[in-house]
């Protein structure tokens, strides 16, 4: 029997333990980025500022962690992830600790923007674009694995945050959190490795000789990928589809509350959304290998767009939940797929740099979203207008994907049709 065990534990493969790594840094990263909402009203009344100026907090942090990437992938792809996962994570716990001594509106804004922002940006596309190298045959269901973390700490971290809150206040939450994130976060990092062929494996553990042809080693350089038109069409879709795709992670807790909605069930709405993430990231990662990962990539921006309209409608705690759940499954689809179209679009070489460029289109749409709806909402007292743009944003997003990818012809790259 020990023999047997032992030998079950050589075999497992450790790309497996690179998921569980880059699952632990978006668990916590994103987790804590997406705890914002609990700390919006209690940072409203303590700074006595406005919902949009608030708001402009998690703009400015989601602009970094998403533009960092510009920066951190090519640095992974020439150094390794490791490093700059565990910088993140250590980025991340320095952040929150700071954001639990600011004294005005503007020390949150350096030490929550800042810390989480450039913490979260330097572990995010590292991790992701290590798991990515290590598949080929089920990198849709690997990299909606270990993006899953997003959603499982979407579904976590803001119900915590909120007992937290309660118990020892938003500065005593934020402490708890950042032990959270260097202990958790930067342990789990270490186990990130870059390349399967460092432990002598080809993808999937295959040998490396029957892995000669995967596609993981060789593809497009950073110039030849910007220039394609498919790259075009991603960055195009994805500047569009983020400037409302952030908007529930800040605003339906708030939305909610103005709804009558108790503040313990407004923040469990996040959850919701977490956990149709959660799902949305293991399901439809793992469809997206059979289907097609790039009509996978049309679908759940359709889906997105077709729970903001539930949204733009739901008036009471029922219809909010069931929105919060449609759209984290959509959600949570459209980023487990997106990675895996890059590495099948421009294969392996320089992975991390070609979604680090893309991701900065992300990042201009989280940096206006979140706060211009806030803005609007201090003007009009509603959110319905940016509901419904972000609604139509999304709808636009899925056009524009179809658009260019029918132009480009029918041999775009799918590892799943091929």
């Amino acid at each position: 029997m020990t023999t047997r065990s032992t030998l079950a534990q050589r075999n497992i493969f450790h790309g497996w333990f690179v998921v569980a790594a880059a699952f632990a840094v978006m668990f916590v990263g994103f987790g804590s980025a997406y705890t914002f909402s609990a700390f919006l009203e209690p940072l409203q009344r303590d700074f006595g500022a406005s919902r949009g100026s608030i708001s402009l907090v998690f703009s400015i942090a989601g602009f970094l962690y998403f533009a960092l990437g510009l920066v951190s992938g090519p640095l992974a792809d020439r150094f390794g992830s490791r490093p700059l996962a565990v910088a993140g994570m250590i980025l991340v716990a320095v952040g929150l600790a700071a954001a639990s001594a600011a004294r005005s509106v503007v020390e949150v804004y350096l030490a929550y923007g800042l810390g989480v922002g450039l913490g979260v940006g330097c572990a995010y596309v590292p991790a992701i674009g290590a798991v990515q190298r290590w598949f080929v045959r089920r990198r849709g269901f690997a990299s909606g694995l270990a993006v899953s973390g997003i959603g499982l700490g979407t579904l976590a971290m803001p119900p915590l945050a909120s007992l937290l809150i309660a118990s020892v206040g938003w500065r005593g939450a934020y402490l708890v959190l950042g032990a959270i994130a260097l202990v958790l976060g930067g342990g789990m990092s270490l186990l990130i490795e870059n390349d399967p062929k460092h432990r002598g494996l080809g993808p999937d553990g295959d040998p490396p000789r029957d892995a000669a042809g995967a596609n993981n080693a060789g593809g497009a350089s950073v110039r030849e990928a910007i220039r394609s038109t498919r790259f075009v069409a991603l960055y195009l879709s994805c500047l569009v589809c983020s400037f409302g795709a952030f908007v529930p992670f800040v605003h339906l807790a708030p939305y909610a509350r103005d709804r009558g909605v108790a503040a313990s069930s407004a923040v469990l709405l996040l959850g919701v959304i977490g956990a149709g993430s959660t799902a949305g990231r293991f399901f439809l990662g793992a469809l997206a290998d059979r289907m097609g990962r790039d009509r996978a990539l049309i679908m759940v921006l359709t889906g997105m767009a077709l729970a903001m309209a539930i949204w733009a409608i739901a008036a009471d705690v029922r219809t909010l939940a069931a929105f919060a759940f449609i759209y984290g499954v959509f959600y949570g689809g459209w980023v487990a797929v997106l990675p895996s179209v890059v590495m099948d679009y421009f294969g392996g070489r320089n992975v991390g740099g070609i979604i680090g460029i893309l991701y900065t289109s992300v990042a201009f749409g989280t940096l206006i979203g979140p706060s211009a709806a806030g803005f609007a909402y201090d003007v009009n007292h509603s959110y319905t207008m940016p509901i419904l743009i972000s609604a139509a944003a999304n709808i636009v997003a899925a056009l524009i994907v179809v658009a260019i990818l029918a132009h480009s012809g029918t041999h775009a790259i799918s590892a799943a049709t091929r």
